[in-house]
């Protein structure tokens, strides 16, 4: 077993997931108590976890410097070198910043560092860099920026990098801890299955004979998480469709398909369209946004629940990527209040149910695929919880509303008719709040920005733009200008994650 000492990154997570993945049990600790944690469970290895804050703040989380005379391996991720470092006798200074993919060069490849390749992409989001080594250490790998960027001490098995492995866009990142879990650690690999029933039966445990009234939204994250719970509960499932005025056009009808073909439950869908206008009106704060958001949708399923004496739960499609940036872990930045979790009231009548709320995006579909779901809906492209209010900058009104279905329809058939909606993790548009001067009809216009979002993705956590070919881009930008109203251009996004969000809001 490795212990992961989470110091607030919002892959944190992730890297256990990566391990798992590899067949490593994992075990988790906080840095103030990470020494007795790690001296009763006596693990194989340590990592130290990448985190929010910097060296030399004084709010710095640190750790008791005994952990390095254990005798056991440790490998320092982002803020975690950069503290080992610092520990250490390490200098650590701010400088030049890195986000998203950098090009790392291998000067030598000793120990983990035995990879294919001396030369590939990383993923980097940090400000502050390790200017000076400890004793013992050498540099291995650098950036541009960054002399240090994987560095070693083979006497005291002791590996930094500044980078993050765990991140799927990092090239050879997986391999990299499967050499620090199996030849470093001396861990054995059984790598993970993935199994549904599994969910099933924690559900049943869970749940017993108790009703459970089930948000369900037609897209991935819901239909497989209600799916499971129709398998594992039967009649005693209660899926609630709000149609908000915020989804897509014809998602009813999607919803409809999936809770009464696929699975027979019985469905209550409820018109709240007009409220959440009203709960929205004047809101220009995308928190203040998710925040109402997520209210008056619980609002409204403890309004059903009233109608059903025996429900006891408020089920919901939660997975980790919506916890970790809505600050799911306890030293995690704040990062958005995602509406089904930093959007929930803090007194909720009904007892939560997330069956995947320790999953990635990617094994959620996985799941839903050996759980008997069609590739139709189990691969199709993520859409936000609060709907189009979070792909609106600024107000929502019933007009930007139908400016960005009409956007957002255009990019979706456009991307079809190119045959790359399954080639791309998400494709979508947005209002942006910006307006620029155009020329229609000889005339002047000053009117709003549509942004077009195209990304490439595996688990949400790390992402990269999609290299569209330009005669789509055309299409998408002339058929807005032309078909949606109000509308002077359109800009084609092409931020990475990090340092961007997938979702502007």
């Amino acid at each position: 077993m490795i212990v992961i000492v989470d110091f607030g990154s919002q892959t944190a997570h992730l890297i256990g997931r990566r391990l798992r993945q590899l067949g490593v049990a994992v075990e988790y600790a906080y840095p103030d108590d990470a020494l007795p944690f790690i001296k009763e469970h006596k693990p194989s290895g340590i990592i130290f976890s990448g985190g929010p804050n910097d060296i030399s703040h004084d709010a710095s989380l640190s750790i008791d410097k005994r952990v390095f005379t254990l005798g056991l391996p440790v490998f320092g991720i982002c803020y975690g070198w950069q503290l080992t470092a610092h520990l250490l006798g390490g200098t650590v200074k701010h400088s030049k910043k890195e986000y998203g993919p950098e090009e790392i060069v291998f000067d030598k490849q000793p120990g983990i560092f035995s990879l294919p390749e001396k030369t590939f992409s990383v993923i980097m989001s940090h400000g502050d860099t390790v200017t000076k080594l400890p004793k013992g250490f050498t540099a291995v790998g650098r950036t541009k920026q960054v002399e240090y960027a994987a560095v070693a001490n083979e006497s005291s098995n002791i590996y930094g990098v500044q980078f993050h492995p765990e991140a799927y866009h990092t090239e050879y990142g997986i391999e990299l801890l499967k050499n620090f879990a199996q030849n470093v650690c001396g861990e054995s690999l059984n790598p993970l299955v993935l199994d549904p029933q599994q969910i099933i039966k924690e559900i049943q445990a869970i749940v017993g004979n108790k009703k459970v009234i089930y948000a369900v939204s037609g897209g991935v994250d819901s239909t497989v998480s209600a799916f499971l719970t129709g398998k594992a509960i039967g009649k005693n499932l209660l899926p609630v469709y709000v149609e908000s005025g915020l989804m897509r056009p014809e998602t009813d009808k999607r919803v409809q398909y999936i809770f009464t073909k696929l699975i027979k439950a019985s469905l209550v869908i409820v018109d709240a369209r007009k409220r959440f206008l009203n709960a929205l009106r004047g809101i220009t704060d995308p928190e203040v946004k998710r925040k109402t958001i997520g209210k008056l949708y619980v609002d409204i399923f403890e309004e059903v629940a009233a109608k059903h004496k025996d429900a006891a739960f408020l089920g919901q499609g939660t997975i980790y990527s919506d916890v970790i940036e809505s600050k799911g872990s306890k030293h995690a930045s704040h990062i958005k209040s995602h509406h089904n979790v930093g959007g929930l009231p803090k007194e909720l009548k009904l007892q939560l149910l997330e069956p995947l709320r320790n999953y990635y995006k990617d094994e959620v579909r996985q799941l839903g695929r050996l759980a008997g779901l069609p590739e139709n809906i189990v691969n199709q492209q993520p859409f936000p919880g609060p709907g189009f209010a979070v792909r609106i900058r600024g107000e929502v009104t019933e007009e930007r509303l139908k400016q960005v279905w009409v956007a957002d329809a255009i990019v979706l058939e456009e991307i079809k008719k190119a045959e790359l909606y399954d080639k791309v993790f998400q494709s979508f548009a947005v209002m942006t709040g910006a307006f620029s001067t155009a020329v229609k009809g000889d005339g002047r216009v000053f009117a709003e920005v549509v942004a077009v979002r195209i990304i490439e993705s595996r688990d949400i956590m790390t992402s990269q733009w999609a290299h569209i070919p330009y005669d789509v881009l055309a299409a998408i930008s002339s058929r807005i200008v032309n078909e949606v109203p109000g509308v002077s251009r359109v800009v084609y996004d092409i931020t990475t994650k990090p340092p961007a969000t997938m979702e502007w809001e």
